[in-house]
């Protein structure tokens, strides 16, 4: 039997904090890990930033050409993007491209995702691979979390149990056991619901550096009512979008704008040491805060609040890159797909039986 190969390769993720494109490269071959490549973060342009937050908002009233438009406005920011990357790496040989989330409705298997791989791999010469979740959503799975199988990666050489908090636009939690086992899903709200308070009352992106939560008073009657919210106390395997917690964001509305979000911040993390409480079968070693909300010193200072059981760490302290990891997991998954290697299991996505995900664009012309 020949050896699996080994790719370098560029992972691309577009996350719903709409913050920007996330680009990380890495060299492994779908099993390990190799080679850490840098980490770059691409913000949006105020008309891309502003575009796909409407069309998050209002997708059912877009018509086709507005779709359409905006998703080639997407794929050309991910290419002017890549292709800078690309000339300092002209050895990359396959680019592993998550796409953009724009309408996900996990419990009615629903995706609707943009960002063209075909023109990606056409205009830069590279085999691309995208479009993870579609096979995951025809096998009965809910097309996320997807991180979990490159989080178990990563854990090879740390004392387990071990857990990562993965805090994105919403949170998603990987719980490895102490022989490999593995449990994934999503937690609660993330970054986007801070987002969103923030956009809508200070004409901010976000809470730059966690300030305005730190500033401002945690409501504990509306965070108390927020912890009600009945995704919360659902069995895993389970995913979310960014509506699924949409009512209880609305009981924020008359808070001040600092307290507003404090009491956002705190819901983020209340939900994510509620699922470590309720759903992960053994006490961790560690906890592992990776995504953006690791750079929000706000969200660490409450997750270290609410979870005494273990030491809550960023991933740069145990030696990752916070921002890098979901890129990086997209290019592990696009080698994975590559080498016939299964990326999601019943166990982390509800798929019935595990699926080999993956979109496969190979460069025309």
């Amino acid at each position: 039997m020949n050896p699996i190969q080994a790719y370098k390769v560029l992972g691309l993720s577009s996350g719903s904090s709409l913050d920007g494109i996330n680009a990380s490269i890495i060299t492994t071959d779908g099993v390990d890990v190799f080679e850490f490549g840098k980490t770059f973060d691409i913000p949006y342009d105020d008309n891309l930033h502003e575009g796909l937050r409407h069309m998050h908002h209002h997708f059912a009233c877009m018509n086709d050409d507005e779709k359409t438009r905006l998703e080639n406005a997407l794929t050309e920011f991910h290419i002017g993007a890549a292709r800078e990357i690309m000339l300092d790496y002209e050895d990359i040989s396959l680019i592993g491209f998550g796409g953009h989330i724009i309408c996900h409705r996990p419990a009615e298997h629903i995706l609707y995702q943009i960002g063209d791989g075909q023109k990606l791999a056409d205009a830069l010469k590279v085999k691309v691979v995208g479009k993870f979740r579609n096979a995951d959503i025809l096998a009965g799975g809910q097309g996320a979390p997807l991180a979990a199988i490159y989080h178990a990666a990563l854990a090879q050489q740390e004392e387990k149990p071990v857990v990562f908090a993965d805090i994105g636009g919403l949170s998603a939690i990987t719980f490895i056991g102490q022989n490999g086992e593995l449990t994934a899903f999503d937690a609660g709200p993330g970054n986007a619901a801070i987002n969103e308070w923030v956009n809508k009352h200070g004409n901010m992106h976000m809470d730059y550096n966690g300030r305005l939560g730190i500033t401002g008073k945690i409501n504990e009657d509306v965070l108390a009512s927020m912890m009600k919210h009945k995704f919360l106390a659902k069995l895993p395997p389970k995913a979310a979008d960014n509506q699924t917690f949409a009512d209880k964001l609305e009981h924020l509305e008359g808070l001040s704008l600092e307290d507003g979000a404090a009491t956002a911040t705190a819901f983020v993390t209340e939900a994510i040491a509620a699922s470590i409480r309720n759903f992960i079968p053994l006490t961790p070693k560690k906890i592992i805060v990776c995504g953006g909300g690791a750079k929000n010193p706000t969200i660490l200072r409450f997750l270290r609040q609410r979870i005494k059981e273990a030491p809550v760490c960023t991933a740069e302290e145990c030696g990752f890159n916070s921002m890098g990891i979901e890129a990086q997991a997209f290019a592990y998954l696009a080698v994975r797909r590559l080498q016939q290697m299964p990326t999601s299991y019943p166990f982390t996505t509800g798929a019935v039986q595990e699926v080999i995900g993956g979109e496969v664009f190979e460069p025309r012309g």
